[in-house]
């Protein structure tokens, strides 16, 4: 599972996409996050999108917004290389309308199938099951802020997070799915991840930026411990 920022590098995505299937080779799988958190308005993504509109100017913006349609809607706000990987022929795509995923290799549809459109990264997620084959983590010049992996932790943690209300449009303009999940936060992903042991990384650096690698079985056992330790959280006094 890779999140990158090209940005810097000379190369373009279809050559960082086509460097790490060479990587992998024929028996591994490349996955992205496909996240849409503008196909929502309930999300921070959105609030921005229409925070220069009039009360009126912003309903009619939310009446006209399209569906998410895993074979079609972009995902704009993940970068080139999650771009390029959802729009190669033959890449699979999960069904959440806030948080897919989508992969390319033998193991895709498998990894991907099923994903429970009421639970956004959690154990009806393919990061459960990506967790389950002890996938690796890439962050390719990103830092953990954006290890998206580390939101199954925050499912594991001990007491549960808070839960609240989510709003998608799914099928037609129009037609809003709300459905009730974790609070999810990434505010602390970096502390996480600096906070992880440095055994269980391999660190490099690419274009002045750097590069991590690990497993994320190991990783999410640690950052869930973590986050049911040191998080506060409004149901804890």
């Amino acid at each position: 599972m890779v999140h990158a920022s090209l940005s810097g590098t000379g190369l373009s995505p279809t050559q960082v996409r086509d460097a790490l299937l060479d990587a992998l080779g024929p028996s591994g799988t490349l996955v992205v996050p496909a996240f849409t958190p503008e196909n929502s308005d309930s999300s921070r993504a959105h609030r921005d999108l229409v925070a220069h509109l009039s009360a009126a100017e912003a309903e009619e913006f939310r009446a006209s917004m399209p569906p998410f349609e895993p074979d079609t809607t972009p995902c704009p706000t993940m970068g080139a290389l999650a771009e390029c990987v959802r729009t190669t022929p033959g890449t699979v795509r999960s069904d959440h309308p806030q948080t897919s995923l989508a992969a390319l290799g033998p193991r895709a549809d498998e990894l991907l199938a099923g994903h429970d459109p009421r639970c956004h990264l959690g154990e009806r997620s393919p990061l459960a099951r990506l967790y389950e084959a002890d996938a690796q983590v890439l962050l390719l010049r990103v830092g953990f802020e954006v290890c998206s992996a580390f939101h199954l932790a925050e499912y594991r943690m001990t007491p549960r997070p808070p839960r609240r209300l989510y709003r998608c449009v799914v099928g037609d303009k129009g037609n809003w799915f709300t459905y009730e999940d974790l609070t999810l936060y990434d505010g602390d992903f970096a502390e996480a991840g600096a906070r992880l042991p440095d055994e269980l990384l391999v660190r490099r650096e690419w274009s002045g930026k750097p590069v991590t690698l690990f497993g994320m079985r190991a990783a999410v056992d640690d950052v869930s411990d973590q986050l049911s330790r040191y998080r506060l959280r409004n149901d804890v006094k």
